[in-house]
């Protein structure tokens, strides 16, 4: 099968090279999905830069992606054959990832995809999706709550607020860094969307809601953004945190013990698999009813998978990158 691959990590024109490596067989409980399109998202790239150790001696990286089953192995329905599906965690405790011809995954790894949707579409939504559905909706509803999405504009940020507002949310607030980021965040639905290079953000929030603040934080990075915590959070709020520019971060402990605030760190690949199937059922519902928008930013060959890592490092796309295969 035609791959993009590497055998040690560093720098993407470095260390990422294409060729053929030996088609993957499925092994019992598996499927094997000849892939389309391959989603490149940033923990992709700093898994290449070397932030986790090699899974194997030949990494094919990518954890998303979208195709078509094409073969199935012991103890899976033949009726799975032919069956147009996006993929998730195609990476993630595994050497051989998507961004090749085919990839061999458990089945329950493998989701319908939608008639309505495209494969690029679908290569949206093992990380970017899944990770904005489960911090809208863990530990309770949004329904008729605020709802604060950091980082309105990205590929996670984006899906939040369309779920935040689909899942019945009263008000729902983005930040962004540009105004163009804001007139996506608007047309994702945010209610209110608030620039926090030329703004203060909580005290536009604070504005917003009378002092009382918001019910539920999605958070990009909560390093960089935890010091405004006691000041966004209301009573008994939640802050569902997805990721951090840094490997340790501190809080202020006495207003946050004070408000009875709760903070939730979860990773997208390590979700429980019932939390995992009733989430893909919940947004699969949604895609096929066409509620959903989805943002391809850039399109890259398989053979130019270095310079989809480097599009997805730089951070100035807003939306997500794929690979055509």
């Amino acid at each position: 099968m035609r791959a993009a691959w590497y055998e040690r990590t560093g720098p993407a024109r470095d260390v990422i090279r294409t060729g053929t490596l030996p088609d993957p067989e499925p092994g019992p409980g598996e499927v094997r999905v000849r892939l389309a399109v391959s989603g490149v998202n940033p923990s992709d790239w700093k898994a290449r830069s070397g932030v986790r150790p090699m899974a194997g001696p030949i990494v094919v990286p990518h954890s998303d992606g979208a195709g078509v089953v094409d073969r199935v192995g012991p103890g899976v329905s033949a009726r799975r054959e032919g069956e147009r599906v996006w993929v998730l965690n195609g990476q993630w405790g595994r050497p051989l990832g998507t961004a090749a011809e085919y990839v061999v995954l458990p089945e329950d790894l493998v989701a319908p995809l939608p008639d309505v949707c495209s494969f690029e579409e679908g290569a949206c939504f093992g990380i970017p999706a899944l990770t904005a559905w489960r911090a809208v909706t863990v530990d309770g509803s949004v329904e008729g709550r605020t709802v604060l999405v950091t980082g309105g504009a990205g590929s996670v940020g984006h899906y939040a607020v369309q779920f935040a507002k689909l899942l019945g949310a009263a008000k729902v607030f983005a930040t962004v860094s540009s105004a163009t980021k804001a007139e996506h965040a608007r047309n994702a639905g945010a209610d209110v969307v608030i620039d926090y290079r030329s703004e203060d953000v909580a005290a536009r929030i604070a504005a917003e809601t009378g002092g009382r603040g918001v019910d539920r934080i999605v958070e990009v990075d909560i390093a960089t953004n935890g010091r405004l915590l006691p000041r966004l959070i209301a009573k008994d709020g939640l802050c569902a945190v997805y990721g951090s520019a840094k490997p340790e971060f501190s809080l202020e402990f006495v207003p946050l013990i004070v408000s009875g605030a709760a903070i939730r760190f979860f990773i997208v690949y390590e979700l429980e698999a019932k939390a995992r199937r009733d989430a893909i059922a919940r947004m699969n519902d949604f895609f096929a009813r066409g509620l959903v928008r989805h943002t391809i930013a850039a399109r890259f060959p398989l053979e130019d998978c270095a310079a989809a890592h480097e599009a997805v490092e730089g951070g100035r796309l807003m939306g997500n990158v794929v690979l055509t295969i």
